[in-house]
């Protein structure tokens, strides 16, 4: 009995971990995969800087624009709000590092 239970807890944290990870992966799309709502708000977040590419990340997506020779990242939900501003190159440093 405690060995089956040992296995099961065991199943169990490695399916939270593996989703956890999961919540991260990115997806490279074209600006025409964008909703209006999400590209107006990137542009209007963006402030004259240019959007070089976009991402979906779940059910959200991600304006990554150079801003002073700088990458960064603007988190959007699908309704356009935009839900947090991040450097780039440390998420990028991140995920290199967790190999």
């Amino acid at each position: 009995m405690l060995t089956i239970t040992a296995v099961s807890a065991g199943l169990a944290i490695a399916g939270i971990v593996q989703a956890n990870e999961g919540k991260h992966q990115e997806q490279s799309i074209n600006s025409a995969q964008v909703p209006a709502a999400v590209q107006q708000a990137a542009k209007t977040e963006a402030k004259g800087a240019n959007i070089v590419r976009w991402e979906k990340e779940g059910t959200n997506y991600e304006a990554v624009i150079n801003e002073n020779g700088k990458e960064v990242g603007i988190a959007i939900n699908p309704t356009g709000k935009v839900l947090n501003r991040h450097d780039e190159a440390k998420e990028q440093k991140g995920k290199r590092s967790k190999y």
